[in-house]
């Protein structure tokens, strides 16, 4: 998928184009050719087609090595406590308010909903973090938010007085913090902000939180119903925790986003012809092997998103650049896996090193760091400019997606 193979795929779909930018259908009869999406090679659903000359290898070790890790980042139970307390505390101010806001009118709430890690169960030990959505009936103003998280502030120190909190203001919307004795265990509870649905197009970007984190939020309360829905199977959570440890430590994975992850987890786990799960190892396995065969790369099919109107594929956030870097890194992972590196991967080696960022040795195999293959340079044209070849169609600029909390 990547290389010659992957330029090709850049420049299919366009029509010819005049100097101007503006297509030449109507002139010269061209009808354009469809954009057809293509799935990647994908040893599981091809297994009935290319029989195994050799039975399945002995995963053993890997498995016992994915447990374990898995089993290190599993938030310990006074982590969980008291992020559960105060998260408790928080949701029950909040829903007090919605229903009966008394003397309180800065801003009148609508919903409150618990999204992200710790309500999917599969938040990572050491991040000790829980989100609330509050969606708002009024506009999302900055200084409603601080009356807002000054209410709830004074509220949970009344019931804590033990405890010592913080108040923090956010872009999204606020923070409380507390720390709770003997362990001095740090809890936040991040309160994200967003309105209802006709105060969209009154949103000014100075008085307001801006559009993106408002939409963001909005997706989130959709993300964690339908996680909620339709993950059950244990699989795909520890499936989750794995992969987004990597992520911390590996940096060409920092372009997934956490609903891509548990979307790929998902789909790992569970989309198998005869619908039966694969075990862990086996998921694990094929979430490097999907990656480095250009899952998330231009023209791929991708993962369509559930939540979200229309053929939308999660991977399309993404900058070119980011899924080049996303699946050269997937091919240097999956190199060193085959080759009995999966200690170094998964971070069981204690050096908490990026295993993909420099040359290694792998019982006597060496695996070098691949080179990009997307190249910028290639697709900037300049305005009134011929190519001297062919002409290759600019590919649309992406926008990046903000950093989602979910």
């Amino acid at each position: 998928m990547r290389g010659r193979g992957r330029m090709r795929m850049l420049r299919r779909g366009g029509a010819p184009m005049m100097m101007g930018g503006r297509p030449m259908h109507h002139m010269s009869g061209f009808k354009p050719r469809p954009h057809i999406l293509r799935m990647p090679f994908d040893m599981f659903v091809s297994e009935s087609f290319y029989p195994r000359l050799k039975p399945q290898p002995d995963d053993k070790d890997l498995t016992q090595a994915l447990l374990k890790r898995h089993a290190e980042l599993v938030p310990p139970t006074h982590e969980q406590t008291s992020i559960q307390s105060l998260l408790l505390k928080v949701q029950g101010i909040l829903e007090g308010l919605t229903v009966a806001p008394g003397s309180f009118e800065a801003c009148q709430l609508e919903e409150v909903r618990i999204v992200g890690s710790f309500k999917k169960g599969t938040m990572v030990c050491g991040h000790n973090v829980a989100d609330l959505v509050v969606i708002l009936k009024t506009l999302p103003t900055h200084e409603a938010i601080r009356a807002l998280g000054a209410k709830i502030l004074e509220e949970v120190q009344k019931q804590q007085a033990q405890l010592k909190h913080e108040l923090e203001i956010t872009d999204r919307g606020f923070n409380i913090l507390s720390v709770t004795p003997p362990e001095n265990t740090k809890a936040t509870v991040r309160v994200l902000i967003t309105t209802i649905g006709r105060n969209f197009r009154l949103i000014s970007s100075s008085m307001h939180l801006d559009m993106k984190y408002l939409q963001s939020h909005l997706a989130a309360v959709r993300h964690s119903r339908w996680f909620e829905e339709n993950v059950n199977h244990t699989s795909v959570k520890v499936l989750i925790r794995l992969l987004r440890d990597m992520r911390t430590r590996i940096k060409g994975l920092e372009p997934l986003s956490p609903w891509m992850i548990d979307l790929l987890a998902h789909f790992s786990v569970l989309n198998t012809p005869n619908r039966q799960a694969l075990s862990v190892n086996l998921a694990f396995r094929r979430v490097i092997q999907l990656l480095s065969a250009g899952f998330f790369l231009p023209g791929s099919c991708g993962i369509l998103d559930p939540c979200e109107v229309g053929a939308i594929r999660v991977h399309m956030v993404m900058t070119m650049e980011q899924e080049d870097l996303l699946c050269r890194t997937a091919q240097n992972l999956l190199r060193i896996l085959s080759h009995g590196g999966y200690n170094a991967i998964l971070g069981l080696d204690q050096k908490n090193d990026d295993p993909t960022a420099e040359l290694s040795v792998w019982n006597g195999i060496v695996v070098t760091p691949q080179d990009n293959v997307y190249d910028s340079t290639l697709y900037e044209r300049k305005t009134g400019e011929e190519p001297e070849d062919e002409e290759v169609e600019e590919a649309p600029p992406i926008e990046k997606e903000a950093d989602s909390i979910i």
